[in-house]
């Protein structure tokens, strides 16, 4: 395959492990990347640092960061002041949706990438929902993707003119440890990756859900965890 019939596609890159699994999928599958960052004012903007190395390190074709002040609006944990959930057993975080959960957030996101793919041309977006460690929220279902994907052939220039709009969601039903050790088969550089909702410093907190469920994903895998935490 030449370099020029690469086909383009959009990849939603946070900067954390789940995404940068998705970015190397996509490019095993023989798309070119353009990866998409939000930078929405997160407590946890680490992220977006984190993610531009990982564009490097994907080769990435583009890497664009786009400013959303969802802090504006708050609502979350993530975009305001209130108090990030910390040592909560699987239990507790199957039961409601946390404070974690932003609200609009993967609509808002898949709305800008669905705008980029019309942009580079691109018919397919890549996306890093997982539904069996998902943390409760529901813009993470297979029926919210399927539900997006209509509106966007409805709403966009591509749609009418019959150029379908896909969104694909790789890791939707892998467990955090089959992530992983997809991860390893794909060479992700899971040391540039950033997880935690609630970091101290530089450092991963290590009690907040999305660490937890990072670290038994890791051990579940037998794979070491290549990040510090600054508790555990």
């Amino acid at each position: 395959m030449t370099v020029q019939s690469v086909p383009p596609a959009v990849v939603l890159a946070s900067g954390g492990l789940d995404s940068t699994v998705t970015a190397a999928v996509a490019r095993r599958d023989g798309f070119g990347l353009h990866l998409l960052t939000i930078a929405y004012q997160q407590r946890h903007a680490v992220e977006v640092e984190r993610a531009g190395r990982v564009a490097v390190a994907l080769h990435a074709k583009r890497h664009v960061v786009l400013d959303v002040n969802l802090r504006a609006l708050g609502g979350s944990a993530l975009t305001a002041d209130l108090p990030v959930p910390k040592k909560r057993d699987a239990g507790a975080r199957s039961r409601g949706i946390p404070a974690t959960y932003v609200p609009g957030r993967n609509l808002i996101f898949l709305s800008l990438a669905a705008a980029h793919a019309e942009i580079v041309g691109a018919s397919v977006i890549y996306f890093g929902a997982n539904v069996v460690d998902y943390s409760g929220y529901p813009d993470c279902r297979p029926e919210f993707i399927r539900a997006f994907e209509a509106a966007v052939h409805a709403g966009t220039k591509a749609g009418v003119e019959g150029q379908r709009i896909e969104v694909r969601a790789p890791l939707l039903t892998l467990t955090k440890a089959e992530i992983i050790r997809l991860g390893v088969e794909l060479q992700v550089p899971f040391e540039l990756t950033h997880s935690c909702y609630d970091p101290i410093g530089s450092l991963a907190c290590g009690e907040c859900d999305s660490c937890l469920i990072r670290k038994q994903g890791f051990a579940q895998a037998g794979v070491v965890d290549p990040i510090a935490y600054a508790i555990g």
